[in-house]
């Protein structure tokens, strides 16, 4: 017998990202979000224009977050930096990544996109995350 679904299903808002982040966050060590500092998190549908010409994108579907900030690898207290830490997740670049990949909980995806991007904040590059993430 075949289930059937409902038809008034709808994506996730960009309310429901933002609880989802904040799950997420709430889901990481204490020490952890200590670390951290004032990161601010946000979420929007896609990264602006000056974001993807700053790291030389043009489709915006394939930015799924992005660390805005000085990373404490190269912070100073000498010369402090005059905006806060960021985190911007987008939702439409995740809902689709979620949708193709198929194998895993939007929850928890998000989440890996907040870690990632977090990891930056520590002076990590995609290429250490990406090294770390094969060991584990």
């Amino acid at each position: 017998m075949t289930q059937s679904l409902p038809y008034d299903l709808l994506p996730p808002s960009l309310e429901d990202f933002e609880a989802l982040a904040g799950q997420a966050w709430d889901g990481l060590p204490d020490g952890f979000r200590k670390m951290c500092g004032r990161v601010e998190i946000f979420v929007a549908d896609f990264a602006d224009g000056e974001t993807l010409d700053a790291l030389g994108m043009e489709d915006a579907f394939e930015l799924t977050g992005v660390y805005i900030g000085v990373d404490l690898a190269r912070k100073s207290v000498i010369d402090p930096s005059p905006e806060p830490d960021r985190v911007f997740l987008f939702r439409r670049p995740i809902l689709d990544e979620w949708a193709e990949r198929g194998d895993i909980p939007l929850g928890e995806l998000v989440a890996h996109v907040l870690v990632h991007e977090i990891g930056h904040h520590f002076g990590l590059s995609d290429e250490d995350m990406h090294r770390i993430e094969d060991e584990g």
